[in-house]
């Protein structure tokens, strides 16, 4: 098969703050999204098992024509990444790390906060991020468990959704910090909630921007950037209902589109055909 998509995937629909940032950037670009939302969320799954996920995942994209896969889950990225290189080595992959690097950079205070599932902060990839860019910077965490089932559910600035963060934000707001790292792809669709609990003086890291600069720098070393004219296009596919992403698209990206069904059959997925969600 000829591989021409960028191929993007997510425990649900966080990955949709990353495949608009990448749609931005490269219009032209066709993308296929796949939100696993029959086991979302991933943040308290044991990391072998998140592993065995995206490897599959992996195959489900590339054999629908994913010439590059976009890990557009930190939790996943954590847990998967350099595996998913080397069960891969024909395949670019881009991940995402917490944004702690320009957090750090920026915060004058010298303390940052990073919020983010207890998967991400279990991952190596968060510890490793930690070691080589906060060395002179005090790094406090917080997870925010429930938090990517509301934003699931579309509740982005809800009375239990601002309930829920202010909970969270509290013991680092406590500690003055100076800048907030997004360290789950979820919590972008939350951002005005966040942004007006934190406050004017804590700068709101997301990480999305960078990563839609890191596929066009992949892609480009490949020779893989596309060329089309027109806007590309979308294919959308869940392991859940497709009801809820096709909602989904329609609350966080305005956006109205078939979504196609996937289940998982002894541990493998299998596409069911398309289905307009309705």
């Amino acid at each position: 098969m000829r591989r021409t998509a960028i191929g993007i995937f997510d425990s649900g629909v966080g990955g949709l703050s990353v495949l608009r940032e990448v749609r931005r950037l490269l219009p032209g670009e066709d993308l296929v999204y796949f939100a696993d939302q029959a086991n979302v969320p991933y943040g308290h799954r044991p990391l072998k098992q998140v592993r065995h996920f995206s490897e599959e995942i992996t195959r489900f994209l590339a054999a629908r024509g994913a010439k590059a896969v976009v890990v557009a889950c930190n939790t996943a990225s954590g847990a998967a990444l350099y595996h998913l290189r080397e069960v891969f080595p024909a395949v670019p992959f881009v991940g995402l790390e917490p944004a702690v690097k320009p957090a750090a950079q920026r915060s004058r205070a010298k303390v940052i906060g990073v919020i983010a599932t207890e998967g991400t902060f279990q991952g190596e990839l968060f510890s490793r991020v930690v070691e080589r860019f906060a060395g002179d910077v005090r790094v406090l965490t917080a997870a925010c468990p429930g938090l990517v089932e509301l934003i699931e559910a579309g509740a982005v600035d809800s009375p239990a959704t601002r309930s829920l963060l202010e909970r969270c934000l509290a013991p680092l707001l406590a500690e003055g910090i100076d800048s907030l790292v997004l360290g789950c792809t979820h919590y972008p669709f939350a951002r005005a909630a966040i942004e007006s609990i934190a406050g004017p003086r804590v700068c709101v890291v997301d990480p999305a921007p960078a990563v839609a600069l890191q596929v066009e720098r992949v892609l480009a070393e490949r020779r893989l950037l596309g060329h089309q004219e027109q806007p590309g296009r979308v294919a959308y596919w869940t392991s859940g209902e497709p009801a809820q992403l096709r909602r989904a698209l329609a609350a966080l990206l305005g956006e109205d589109a078939p979504v196609a069904p996937a289940s998982w059959v002894n541990g493998r997925l299998s596409a069911a055909g398309w289905n307009n969600g309705s």
